[in-house]
């Protein structure tokens, strides 16, 4: 694992040790992160789910003003560090170790691009967007990854899903808010 482009560009990242954690492929991260290319300078970033701290690191070396990694696991947020202070962006970021479900429920925002990445098959998606469409910002962007097959409301709060993507067994959906047409 490295980092793709940006500030960081080449540095290796510590990938999760173990089975607990299935980190977002490369393919797929370049994918997502191509698909927000224009919207993340600047941004606030949050990575859910965090794992190594990937997703995030990758938005903060693109640009991103701030990102917030939450994950359950002490192990995974020692790794998230650790890739930071080798990415030189831990002054950026700040890693919390918490329930996912709880620190969202307990959030404000507003953010502007969120990632998460839940354990398959456990209906935490489900559980997550209608509290996690209330702290993103109106023009904010919401992204979702899940098994290929799993199904996410098409609808949440004032968010829709936009796009999915496949890759694999894995998809991609992306969730934004109508935008109101002007005369």
């Amino acid at each position: 694992m490295r980092v793709i482009t940006g500030t960081a560009r080449g540095r290796k990242l510590i990938p999760p040790s173990g089975n607990d954690t299935r980190p977002t492929t490369e393919m797929v991260k370049e994918a997502v992160m191509s698909s927000i290319h224009f919207e993340t300078p600047g941004a606030v970033f949050l990575d859910l789910f965090a794992g190594s701290g990937q997703m995030g690191i990758e938005a903060l070396s693109r640009g991103a003003r701030h990102c917030t990694f939450v994950d359950q696991s002490r192990t995974a947020c020692e790794l998230v560090r650790k890739n930071l202070t080798n990415t030189k962006l831990m002054s950026s970021a700040k890693v919390i170790t918490s329930d996912v479900t709880s620190w969202v429920r307990g959030a404000s925002g507003p953010i502007d691009i969120a990632f998460l990445d839940p354990p398959y098959g456990e209906g935490l998606s489900q559980k997550l967007l209608p509290e996690l469409a209330r702290i993103m910002r109106d023009n904010g962007i919401i992204l979702v990854e899940t098994e290929k097959t799993e199904k996410l409301p098409e609808k949440v709060g004032e968010f829709s899903i936009v796009r999915e993507h496949f890759y694999g067994k894995k998809k991609i959906s992306r969730y934004e808010k109508a935008q109101e047409e002007h005369a």
